[in-house]
């Protein structure tokens, strides 16, 4: 027989027993003490701590209700932090550390607007040079026309600043002793000057770069072009790119290259109506690779076009270039030396 079965006789005999000694005016039989429960101990500390949960629930429950609408986000709030609280796994591992998911900013870099400098030094450098002859059209070589602007330049800004040439006569120099002519004589500003020369010749135009990267084809050929006799070895130049693009630099050689440009094409535009804005633009060119100061490399003008290339035959013309890069870099100047007079 089952044990329940035995229980359930057990219990009704017991019942009727009780019931015929209430009927006999007899004492009810006496029942042996019942067997105490194998409860775990722990148990009835878990069931207090239970109740005890269910009792602070249901009264914060009571509270809201009698508080009405804000006082759930009291009880929100509570949820929330008890949420936030690791809690252990069920499954009896360690739990996270809290701190391992907390994340970091990366750090912000700094804005260049606030330092203050001058320009008072400026290098000029005439591209090409001896050996070297650049672009060439008939009689006309790039060495020689960029020289002659960069003297007439250097004649209109040294009523203002102090003005150096990397080279003032036709001499052969690489673009690592162009770029530390300027770099050890602690000049401010770097300004390359070339002739340009395009594959569509029916296009003639100006255009300003400044040191960055660049996956059109053509500017990359331009670029090869340029680097030609950099004066690096190997390693020199990878210890070069490793700094080449650091925010300042870059931020200062941006703002000086668009007015540049903008002064270029403003200019000349008057004298050469069919000149075409051709922008700003960045291009890894060595020559302004290590320069220690913002730099700019600027095309004034192009020999592939045959209108143009007259016009530089012309000595009021290329006064008109070197006007309109003098006029570019005062007002370049001017906005970095009035940074601190709107400041005052």
């Amino acid at each position: 027989m089952s044990r329940p079965t035995q229980l359930k006789r057990r219990l009704l005999r017991e019942a009727v027993d009780e019931n015929l000694s209430t009927i006999e005016g007899r004492p009810a039989p006496r029942r042996p003490p019942p067997r105490p429960s194998r409860v775990p101990a722990r148990w009835p500390r878990l069931a207090a701590a239970a109740l005890l949960a269910a009792a602070a629930t249901a009264l914060l429950f009571v509270a809201a209700a009698r508080l009405g609408p804000e006082s759930n986000s009291e009880v929100n709030t509570a949820e929330t932090a008890t949420a936030g609280v690791a809690q252990e796994p069920a499954n009896g591992a360690p739990a996270e550390d809290p701190a391992s998911q907390l994340t970091f900013p990366a750090p912000r870099p700094i804005d260049p607007g606030v330092f203050s400098f001058e320009v008072r030094r400026i290098t000029l450098d005439p591209g090409h040079g001896g050996e070297d002859h650049g672009t060439t059209s008939g009689e006309l070589s790039e060495k020689d026309l960029t020289l002659d602007i960069a003297r007439r330049l250097r004649d209109d800004l040294a009523k203002n600043y102090e003005v150096l040439l990397t080279r003032d006569s036709d001499v052969t120099l690489n673009l690592r002793e162009r770029a530390e002519l300027a770099n050890e004589s602690k000049s401010d500003l770097f300004v390359s000057i070339h002739i340009n020369w395009l594959s569509t010749r029916q296009v003639r135009g100006v255009e300003t770069y400044y040191l960055g990267p660049t996956e059109d084809p053509e500017l990359t050929a331009l670029a090869r072009r340029e680097n030609r006799q950099s004066g690096f070895s190997l390693v020199e130049m990878r210890g070069i790119l490793d700094r080449i693009y650091t925010d300042f630099l870059q931020v200062q050689s941006h703002s000086f290259a668009r007015r540049i440009q903008r002064s270029l094409f403003a200019s000349l535009l008057s004298v050469n109506p069919e000149l075409r804005d051709r922008g700003v633009k960045t291009a890894p060119f060595v020559v302004l690779v290590s320069a220690e100061m913002p730099a700019i490399l600027a095309e004034v003008s192009c020999l592939s076009n045959r209108q143009e290339a007259e016009l530089l035959t012309r000595p009021l013309y290329r006064e008109h270039i070197a006007q309109a890069l003098a006029r570019g870099i005062r007002r370049y100047a001017d906005d970095v030396n009035q940074t601190e007079d709107k400041e005052s």
